[in-house]
């Protein structure tokens, strides 16, 4: 998502819904999104794997269950 949107507000206000989301900065597109590292993590996001830094298409794949 958007650089507006409130990991911290999601993660610790919110956080009995598990949102699971992270922010990337500068991205204009959904393209850009995919390729761009993620700048903050929800810690429901956490448990899935994704962690600051991860990129947008990695931590995409890690919702998908491949078992």
């Amino acid at each position: 998502m958007c650089g507006a949107l409130d990991v911290d507000l999601l993660s610790e206000k919110l956080a009995d819904r598990k949102v699971i989301a992270g922010r990337a900065v500068g991205v204009k597109t959904i393209d850009q999104l995919l390729t761009a590292p993620l700048e903050k993590v929800t810690d429901a996001s956490k448990e899935k794997g994704w962690y600051p830094g991860i990129i947008g298409r990695e931590a995409m794949l890690k919702l998908i269950d491949v078992s």
